[in-house]
């Protein structure tokens, strides 16, 4: 046999050196650290320029990771980055794709957002498949445009086709999906949430997070309970969606419970969470509690004082905000738009004018915030509250910017208010030409019609309504009571107690008007005689509500009412009286504000 070949000597770097890296994967990898250093929109321009000069435009991991920076860094570069780089040729993964849909879909800018599912037929047309990573990201997108529902019911389809429908991170977010599309829809997100295994909060939370959406609170809240019995532990997304519901029914009872439940389960009191606390304790009348959860923050982020400050408005408790108001500057916290709007309510509620012109004029001369609408909005509402009309009315004519239809309907009512009846009918016919299909613009001119009994008319409004299909939105009262929430609407009866509840009522008014009260009919629209107009103001769904909880409840126990519209003045009248015939304090949250009625009188001062 001939002899073996001799042994090489190795390199003198030692048998186990590795070969070095190629040019092009060395660039490759430069790249990859300076897309990671990249934070900014300047520090992402050097690793753009050295992969163009090195040619690495056609590397899908680069061009990856660039996309992913520019999202983080650069939004504004992200789509121009995508047109120049994003050619025909390129050979794309799921890895890109997947990114260039998480990029969109995260971006601040709306034309972004609405680009995002569009990669997704793209990967078809190219031939690569997609993965369970890329329904997520895609169903996300499609939730981020839910007026086009058809786009999501395509990606539901594809994720069925591709066997992925079944995946728990895609089936959390089609419930996701379909619960953002509106309350159409809530059923189809009921079904995955049923075809769902129900091991993860997560699955939970975004079926309760859905019910808020749509509006149906009270559902959220029966899902809660089912998902406690289930035994599986509610987080931190859990609780924020609970006390948005609580916040929505004004349930105290279970805001409370929840504050407990937290502490008790050790879930973290994180400045989200605590910011909502404020919120929804404030919402369902604890304003004192919102601001003992304040005080207890460690740490507080400009949310934070603004969601004390709305607390204090929403009762009418104007000079406490304005105090918050001034605290927040003094530790160094700038305010921002949002808390110029609460404290701007603030004064509106209460009455002090002279203070919300200072605090309008400073946001432009002391804090460079140029106001906005909702600013002007808040304005004009609080000259409308304090009976300053014409001033209100040459405040709108002179915005920079063209009065939207909540403005001008805040004007309306205030010069319904205030007996300016003539100037109210020109500008609701003027809103009900330009706004046809607003209901309220409907029921204002009708109102109009009735306060100065031009009964032809107001039928005339009515029919025109009842042709094109716009309905009136009712008045609705809810009472939470041994952790159930009830509901009341005027002259309804399908509560199961509405004999003893009308019995009740009916005992309420004769004890009103052994006092004195007197109902003012005048508040009622119809043409009708002034008993059967007496009737109708007594059957008044605040008042059934209130009626309900006199009848549950022993002597002493505080009232909470939520209701959906303003409290008309003859129910402010009355509640004042039954806080002194009854001995109750009396809260009532309105569309608009608190009132806390107590021995006789209201904590607005009868200014709303």
């Amino acid at each position: 046999m001939p002899p073996p070949p001799p042994l090489r000597s190795p390199p003198s770097g030692g048998p186990y050196t590795a070969a070095p890296p190629s040019p092009s994967r060395a660039a490759e990898q430069h790249c990859l650290r300076l897309l990671e250093r990249a934070t900014t929109p300047s520090s992402l321009l050097q690793p753009l320029a050295f992969l163009l000069k090195r040619g690495l435009h056609a590397n899908p991991l680069v061009l990856t990771r660039l996309f992913a920076a520019a999202a983080s860094a650069a939004p504004a570069l992200l789509e121009p980055l995508v047109a120049a780089l994003l050619r025909p040729g390129l050979p794309l993964d799921a890895f890109l794709v997947n990114t260039l849909i998480r990029a969109h879909v995260a971006s601040p800018l709306p034309s972004a957002r609405r680009a995002a599912a569009a990669f997704f037929p793209l990967m078809l047309r190219r031939g690569v498949a997609p993965n369970k990573f890329t329904f997520p990201f895609l169903l996300k997108s499609c939730a981020a445009t839910p007026g086009s529902p058809a786009a999501g019911l395509q990606a539901h389809a594809a994720a069925l086709k591709f066997g992925f429908a079944a995946d728990h991170y895609v089936s959390n977010t089609l419930i996701h999906m379909y619960s953002c599309f509106g309350a159409g829809f809530l059923g189809d997100a009921r079904n995955v949430f049923d075809r769902t295994p129900r091991d993860s909060a997560v699955t939970w939370s975004a079926m309760i997070g859905g019910y808020v959406r749509g509006g149906l609170s009270s559902d959220a809240v029966v899902l809660f309970r089912e998902m406690q019995a289930s035994g599986v532990r509610p987080d931190e997304v859990t609780v924020l969606g609970i006390l948005s519901a609580a916040a929505d029914l004004g349930a105290l009872e279970l805001t409370r419970w929840v504050e407990r439940f937290v502490a008790r389960e050790g879930i973290g009191r994180s400045v989200t969470l605590c910011n909502a606390l404020i919120d929804t304790l404030a919402k369902c009348g604890d304003v004192d509690g919102a601001v003992a959860v304040f005080e207890g923050m460690e740490e507080r982020t400009v949310v934070s004082w603004t969601s004390v400050i709305d607390a204090l408005a929403m009762e009418g408790r104007g000079k406490e905000a304005v105090g918050v108001f001034e605290e927040m500057k003094a530790v160094g916290v700038p305010p921002d738009d949002v808390a110029f709007i609460g404290v701007l309510t603030a004064c509106s509620h209460a009455g002090m004018v002279d203070e919300g012109r200072g605090y309008f004029d400073s946001m432009k001369t002391e804090h460079g915030i140029e106001p906005k609408i909702e600013h002007y909005g808040c304005m004009v509402d609080m000259f409308g509250r304090a009976g300053m009309v014409e001033h209100g009315l040459e405040f709108v004519r002179a915005m920079p910017m063209k009065p939207n239809p909540i403005i001008w309907r805040t004007l309306v009512a205030a010069c319904r208010a205030h007996g300016r009846l003539e100037l109210s009918e020109s500008i609701s016919r003027d809103l009900l030409k330009e706004y046809p299909a607003h209901e309220a613009n409907y029921v204002m001119l009708s109102n109009v019609f009735a306060l100065t009994q031009r009964w032809k008319e107001k039928s005339e409004i009515r029919r025109e309504m009842s042709k094109r299909g716009i309905t009136k939105v009712p008045g609705c009262s809810l009472v939470e009571l041994d952790g159930e929430v009830h509901e009341f609407i005027a002259g309804d009866e399908s509560h199961p107690q509405y004999k003893e509840i009308y019995r009740m009522v009916e005992e309420m008014s004769r004890e009103l008007r052994r006092i004195g009260h007197i109902a003012a009919t005048s508040e009622v629209l119809l043409d009708l005689d002034e008993e059967d107009k007496e009737g109708a103001l007594q059957w008044h769904s605040e008042k059934l509500a209130i009626a309900f909880v006199l009848l549950r409840t022993p002597p002493g126990t505080q009232v909470r009412v939520v209701k959906n519209l303003r409290v008309c003045s003859d129910c402010h009248a009355a509640i004042k009286c039954i806080s002194q015939v009854y001995n109750r304090e009396i809260i009532v949250r309105d569309r608009s504000r608190f009132h806390r009625f107590k021995d006789g009188s209201c904590s607005c001062k009868d200014f709303w």
